[in-house]
């Protein structure tokens, strides 16, 4: 695969841990908006820009607007400066007892085109439509697309020789993460190199940001008769992080009601279909387990027959295809608003409550699925189920931004 060294436009050092902002995905306006309050400096300004635009809806043109109006404030108050020279860097996230180390590079539309960068999600045109505006208003990609690939031995040992050096940014996070990047300072050439051996990555996270990026640069070509390929609007931001670093945590599921069944009549349903015992614990500990909490108590689910379609083997294919479908009436979960999800980084006691208080009827927890699993279903050219994967911890915006000339 391509990469290439790129002239980030960064914030300041002092400027860096008030700039640095969550995913704009990760978040809704108003969770948004409480983030950046009092905060004219946070990056959710230029990610989320409605945060400043009271009672316009998300698409509205003046939304695109107001994010390059706080892009160009940004700029000129000197929080965001721009590099002197085209370079790489490593960034490095520390959260809890884990810790991950990513390459920060530009990576090439065609290597997302050809597959060289595989996919294991969908994206929504709606949401994809919206980041494509973003990226081709700002001129720039905004956050980096969180990529992954099999371990190789001469990426780590040039890894490991950078981070023996002084970083450029070392903060934590008032989630208590902390976020290290790191300039390689000497050549080039040998990372380019490294990366050209390798034949093929993934993307973890981002599927509407790497999407946006691919349909921006094709944009730009089309307006531009004379291009060679290897104009910025070309190259998109990305992280590459080793694949054994990673963390996946579970993506869980709420469902508001029981489709006209009683708590008893839906737990023999239950009981037909799966073993189901009643648990303390409320984590599944292992593959083929998923955690019922229903009417107070939690419930475990598991079975015996194998499934060798590596899609329909993951635990959330099971639960969707054996109940939520055919007990619960969810048929599509990624159109059902009967249907919710919610990050392992919550925990299981956001199930607990949401059940307790009346915002859902039943909740199932769910063991993570594995990086291996996920890269095996994007070499198979098949899609995960929606909301399978939550990788924690989350890649910050803002730190360092690539833009397209």
């Amino acid at each position: 695969m391509k990469i290439k060294p790129f002239a980030a436009l960064r914030p300041t050092p002092a400027a860096a841990q008030r700039l640095a902002a969550v995913p704009y995905d990760v978040v809704d306006t108003a969770e948004a908006r409480a983030l950046a309050a009092g905060n004219p400096d946070s990056f959710l300004h230029v990610s989320r820009p409605e945060i400043d635009l009271p009672s316009v809806g998300i698409y509205d043109d003046a939304v695109y607007a107001q994010g390059v109006r706080a892009f160009k404030d940004l700029q000129s108050r000197g929080v965001l400066i721009r590099e002197k020279r085209s370079q790489l860097y490593l960034y490095r996230q520390i959260m809890g007892s884990h810790s991950q180390t990513g390459l920060v590079a530009c990576c090439h539309i065609e290597d997302y085109a050809r597959n060289v960068i595989r996919k294991h999600e969908r994206t929504r045109q709606d949401k994809e439509d919206d980041r494509t505006r973003h990226v081709l208003s700002l001129n720039a990609n905004s956050g980096p697309v969180f990529l992954t690939y099999r371990d190789v031995a001469a990426v780590d040992r040039l890894t490991t020789a950078v981070t023996e050096t002084d970083p450029l940014y070392d903060f934590t996070a008032v989630d208590g993460i902390r976020h290290t990047v790191w300039r390689v300072d000497g050549a080039s050439d040998p990372w380019i190199s490294a990366f050209s051996q390798i034949p093929v990555c993934y993307v973890a996270d981002g599927h509407h940001r790497a999407a946006a990026a691919a349909r921006a640069g094709r944009e730009r070509r089309e307006a531009n008769p004379r291009h060679t390929g290897d104009e910025e609007y070309n190259w998109f931001l990305a992280v590459l992080f080793p694949s054994s670093q990673l963390h996946i945590l579970p993506y869980n599921r709420c469902v508001a009601d029981l489709h006209g069944l009683t708590a008893d009549q839906l737990l023999k349903r239950v009981s037909e279909i799966f073993t189901c015992v009643p648990v303390s614990a409320p984590e599944p500990t292992a593959p083929r387990q998923i955690h019922m909490y229903l009417s107070g108590a939690w419930h475990r689910l598991t079975w015996k027959d194998a499934i060798a379609d590596p899609v329909g083997c993951l635990d959330v294919s099971v639960l969707q295809q054996r109940l939520l479908a055919p007990v619960l009436g969810i048929d599509d979960p990624r159109t059902s608003p009967r249907i919710s999800f919610v990050g392992g980084i919550r925990g299981t006691s956001e199930l607990v409550g949401r059940v307790n208080d009346g915002r859902a009827a039943v909740a199932f927890a769910m063991h993570p699925v594995s990086v291996e699993q996920m890269m095996d279903i994007a070499d198979a050219d098949q899609i995960m189920p929606p909301k399978s994967t939550w990788f924690e911890p989350k890649l910050r915006s803002g730190l360092l931004v690539h833009t397209l000339d």
